[in-house]
């Protein structure tokens, strides 16, 4: 199966590294142009857009907070502005921020944990939705977690709750947009080996992942990517609403 997204123009939030990278890249050499967004990673997002364009790929990068409704506005804005539309919309950019347990977290963390990885969802979607709804079509595409499912482990409550608030909104806002030629769906990765897990997990903790993995290893950025392609193609047409587990088969461990 080849997977072709020729004309097609995709945001991805946090696309300068780890999933986010791998997704835009893979999104361009599929034939899509692609907006890069970034929010401190600068010399990353650009190095991912020039990886594209030498190789004859069309890319921007982009800053925002996708926290500030303003600057999401101001990054749709510019995407529209560049490309003419918005296709594939890959909501990636999160984060756990910070490992804390219940008892003691403090409620900025919370609301800082929420901001990113919810309310960043919901601002960046409801900023494009416009645009795909005069089109008649687009696809949208949430990066859920693991978490949402197993309720996260070593003190990410927090980090899970959001996640699992991404999947239903998942469902939520796919039965609100179908009719109007707008699919939206989500992938949830398992552990993979990102700068995420450099910043929030131990060697022992990455080893216990991979000992919970039937496949006998942690997941790769480049192992999500064929989730993505197939939800945001026209093969994934009857698929409305579903979240993909990439796991490596952890929920049958």
């Amino acid at each position: 199966m080849n997977i072709r997204v020729d004309g097609k123009v995709a945001l991805v939030t946090g696309g300068g590294t780890g999933i986010g990278k791998a997704i835009a890249l893979e999104l361009a050499q599929s034939g899509a142009s692609v907006v890069v967004h970034y929010h401190a990673s600068e010399q990353a997002a650009m190095d991912v857009m020039e990886q594209i364009t030498a190789s004859g790929g069309k890319a921007i990068a982009v800053q925002a907070d996708v926290t500030n409704k303003e600057q999401v506005q101001c990054l749709v804005q510019t995407s529209i502005e560049h490309f003419g539309r918005i296709d594939i919309l890959v909501n990636n950019a999160g984060d756990m921020i910070q490992r804390c347990a219940i008892v003691d977290m403090p409620e900025d963390l919370w609301d800082a944990i929420m901001a990113l990885n919810v309310k960043g969802v919901f601002l960046v979607t409801q900023a494009v939705l416009p645009m795909m709804v005069r089109q008649g079509s687009g696809n949208i595409v949430n990066i859920s977690s693991i978490a949402a499912r197993s309720g996260g482990g070593g003190h990410s409550v927090a980090y899970a709750t959001a996640k699992g608030a991404v999947s239903t909104f998942t469902r939520g806002l796919a039965k609100e947009v179908v009719k109007q030629g707008i699919r939206v769906n989500a992938v949830a990765p398992g552990a993979t080996l990102t700068r995420f897990q450099e910043r929030h997990s131990t060697p022992e903790k990455i080893a216990q992942f991979t000992k919970e993995t039937p496949v006998g290893r942690c997941g790769l950025a480049e192992d999500m990517v064929g989730a993505v392609l197939y939800l945001v193609s026209d093969y994934a047409s009857f698929v409305v609403g579903e979240t993909i587990d990439v796991n490596g088969g952890r929920f049958m461990s």
